[in-house]
């Protein structure tokens, strides 16, 4: 009797240790699963086993807990030493909300968030296969890769072209931040390159005007106002650049002639320009040549008491010759200095400064020595005079004092 009673408790105390004793895992179609290995270290199940009633139609299989019909690797959350072993698990599976034949996202039939088993706190799900994180991410790395892939030709024209950025445009926040990173970036490419073919088109334009007056503007530059500027700077760049090197060629050759006196070989069939250059440069060298010779007439008036028409080869050579003796007003300097230093008596010497006017000062030193003499007669036959005058006054007055002194006795 003892011994039945102990076989009965030991079976209900199995039956009721199903029921009683919880463990964690999840639950297939027909409310069962294999066992884990941790519950069965706990002594929790063994094999293939049934929850909540769970059957398998009128399969006997509910009638004992310890039944495995199917082995499987049915996986429980439980299974997993951390977190990141269940989304590695998960991810190697492929497993997603809809796709989660383990039931490690819900329990029984149940489909939950797309979250293997409980992710901790301010973890990052958006390594988790499909999550909804993910799959906003991934959203969302595909707005800015499109932003900015449809971004950058609009950037790039407008750059090109030199125009007003303008980087509005609608859609998702990701999508605008994209499309204004590729605009940027297009821009800044499209402006650098615009820069670049600025410069070719200015160098094209040189070239061009190196070697002709007509601005032809090539069609590789009439697409775009701004390189039809730059071609037209540098071809008006290297006109000018010749221009002022062929102003210079006939202003030289017209000095030339005007100090040579030929004055009918003004250039013809040539730019306006260059007459110009051509007729100023004639009047330089007549300018010159007159200062030559009025520079001749200047000097000549220290060798000359009196002006004397000089033999030249032209009356124009003669006046302006005459002009630059007349101007010459050093010579009265002279003058009065040779003047006054005879007129004083003092010796003959010319200072240096006089050397290149020697007739000049000797003429004047002469006359003023001249002068010297001629006063110092004056003074002379004056103090004679006084003389004379003073003695007759004397006598006079002897007289005088004789007769006065006989009519007293």
């Amino acid at each position: 009797m003892i011994k039945r009673i102990g076989i009965i408790t030991l079976l209900l105390s199995f039956v009721l240790g199903s029921t009683i004793y919880a463990h964690s895992g999840r639950t297939d179609s027909s409310g069962g699963h294999n066992c884990s290995a941790k519950s069965q270290a706990k002594g929790l199940c063994s094999g293939y086993h049934y929850h909540n009633g769970g059957t398998e139609g009128s399969s006997n299989k509910s009638t004992s807990t310890f039944t495995t019909p199917t082995q499987s690797s049915d996986k429980d959350c439980s299974d997993f030493s951390s977190y990141e072993e269940v989304v590695e698990y998960w991810n190697s599976k492929g497993y997603t909300k809809e796709n989660d034949p383990e039931r490690l996202d819900g329990w029984g039939n149940t489909v939950d968030d797309g979250i293997p088993c409980e992710a901790p706190s301010g973890y990052d799900t958006s390594k988790i296969n499909h999550s909804p994180a993910q799959i906003a991410k991934i959203t969302a790395e595909n707005d800015k890769a499109t932003g900015e892939k449809e971004g950058y030709p609009v950037g790039y024209t407008t750059g090109y072209s030199d125009a007003t950025k303008n980087t509005s445009v609608n859609g998702s926040d990701d999508y605008i931040q994209g499309y204004q990173s590729g605009y940027e970036k297009g821009y800044l490419e499209g402006n650098n390159k615009l820069h670049a073919d600025k410069e070719k088109a200015k160098q094209a334009g040189y070239e061009l005007g190196a070697k002709q007056d007509q601005l032809v503007i090539p069609d590789t530059f009439k697409a775009n106002t701004s390189l039809q500027e730059s071609f037209t700077i540098g071809f008006n760049e290297a006109v000018s650049e010749r221009d002022e090197k062929k102003k210079a060629e006939y202003a030289a050759l017209g000095y030339q002639d005007g100090k040579d006196e030929n004055d009918g070989n003004t250039p013809k069939n040539i730019k306006d320009l260059y007459i110009t250059s051509y007729n100023e440069g004639f009047e330089k060298g007549q300018s010159d040549l007159k200062v030559e010779y009025k520079k001749q007439g200047y000097d000549a008036a220290f060798t000359m008491l009196i002006y004397k028409k000089p033999q030249l080869e032209t009356d124009k050579y003669v006046g302006w010759y005459k002009e630059g003796f007349e101007s010459n007003k050093e010579i009265k300097a002279i003058q009065d200095d040779a003047y006054n230093l005879g007129l004083q008596g003092e010796a003959f010497q010319i200072p240096d400064k006089y050397q290149k006017a020697k007739v000049i000062f000797d003429e004047y030193y002469h006359l003023g020595k001249k002068e010297h003499a001629t006063k110092q007669e004056e003074k002379r036959t004056t103090a004679t005079a006084s003389t004379v005058a003073g003695m007759g006054f004397i006598g006079w007055f002897a007289r005088r004092f004789y007769v006065a002194r006989k009519m007293a006795s």
